[in-house]
């Protein structure tokens, strides 16, 4: 086989998929997968979902792009529907979270700038955290990991300890222009933001005149069993950036501010090409047509106790794999006493898809659609994996 023409980024997996059916994955041979990754919190009401595949097919055959040099009713009618159920007045669509995130920076700078106050453009954000993989992103996100490599780190951000609030009053003064988290850090290895410092965090950009910017670009779209994660503090951001979920797996992304917030993003201030294109706002208004149907949050919560509660029981009875279950409603993370690695080829060898992250974390991201038979098959398959693991443990414990 010759190799492959593509970047070497991406360590792949040999599997390759043919098509899929809600919560299920399958080959080109037919091996069926259940997939608890959903392309990384992605494909929130499953795979082919009829509604989904209808709009994009209408769609695709009247127009697929215009520009943003034109009005693009579907694209009102997304922003007035995401303004509708958020905090937000107005909304910015791109094509991804990493867009979403640098719009969210750039208007948050140019606020203060409008302000009379240039001087403000650094952005406090938190250890452990992860807002995408531009220069600007990798540089709010601070791992070393992203940053190595690639030149100096872009300045203007002041990372802290997340939830140390003494930490992150010391670095906070007249350069501040905001603050940048995560209600729950997905990359970071499913950690949520405790409540009261989400609070905290408010109470603090109100007190210094800075603005508060989430980054739900996983959290958000009904993954936690609110449409927003931080609707669970019972705070509003100023600012917040959102993708992955609200596409549904068309690529799409969307930076959602207040008026105050986003008074100077005028023209030429910012822009798209592709962003908000006929094709993406079709399938945004399905998701959100499904999304917000009445009872569905109320289903995501109910499915993802059950779950939480199933995966611990499996801690229980296998602490030497699992050591301990992380976050809500469908999304969920389970620490591993095994490397995080081996746990992702044993769940694969028995045909689920789950995603790695950081602290040794296996992330359970399944489409918020998934029933209570197939958590329940999901939890089967998890416990296969974990019995092959102990076996493997077992007899590299006796060749020693």
């Amino acid at each position: 086989m010759s190799a492959s023409a593509l970047f070497g980024n991406y360590a792949r997996s040999a599997l390759e998929f043919d098509h899929g059916e809600g919560v299920w994955l399958v080959t080109k041979d037919g091996r069926r997968f259940l997939d608890c990754g959903s392309g990384i919190a992605v494909n929130v009401v499953g795979h082919s979902h009829p509604h989904l595949v209808e709009a994009l097919k209408l769609q695709a055959e009247k127009l697929w792009h215009v520009s943003n040099l034109h009005k693009l009713p579907e694209q009102e009618r997304l922003g007035a529907r995401l303004a509708e159920a958020t905090f937000a007045d107005r909304v910015f669509f791109c094509n991804s979270g990493a867009e979403a995130m640098e719009a969210a920076i750039k208007t948050a700078r140019r606020f203060h700038f409008d302000q009379g106050n240039p001087e403000r453009f650094h952005i406090v954000t938190f250890e452990g955290a992860f807002h995408g993989r531009t220069l600007g992103t990798i540089a709010a996100g601070g791992q070393a990991k992203y940053l190595e490599g690639f030149g100096p780190k872009a300045p203007g951000f002041d990372q802290v300890p997340a939830g140390d609030l003494e930490a992150l009053k010391s670095v906070i003064g007249p350069q501040t222009a905001a603050i940048a988290i995560e209600p729950v850090q997905g990359e970071g290895g499913i950690r949520e933001i405790p409540t009261e410092f989400l609070r905290q965090l408010r109470s603090l950009c109100d007190d210094e005149g800075i603005l508060l910017i989430l980054d739900e670009i996983q959290s958000g779209v009904g993954r936690t069993g609110k449409l927003f994660a931080h609707e669970w503090a019972g705070i509003s951001p100023d600012i917040m950036a959102i993708a992955k979920g609200i596409g549904g797996g068309f690529p799409m992304g969307a930076c959602l501010a207040t008026d105050a917030a986003a008074a100077g993003m005028v023209p030429g201030t910012h822009g798209t090409t592709f962003g908000g294109n006929p094709l993406a706002m079709a399938v945004g208004n399905a998701v959100l047509d499904v999304v917000l149907a009445d009872g569905f949050l109320e289903t995501v919560r109910s499915s993802g106790l059950v779950f939480k509660q199933k995966l611990a029981g499996l801690v229980d009875e296998h602490p030497h794999v699992f050591s301990e279950v992380r976050g809500s409603g469908l999304m969920l993370g389970i620490k591993c006493a095994a490397p995080v690695a081996d746990v992702v080829t044993a769940a694969r060898d028995a045909d689920l898809l789950a995603v790695p992250a950081g602290d040794n974390v296996l992330r359970i991201l399944p489409p918020l659609t998934i029933n209570e038979d197939e958590i329940a098959e999901a939890v089967a398959r998890l416990e296969k994996a974990a019995h092959a693991l102990e076996g493997r443990l077992t007899l590299e414990g006796a060749a020693e």
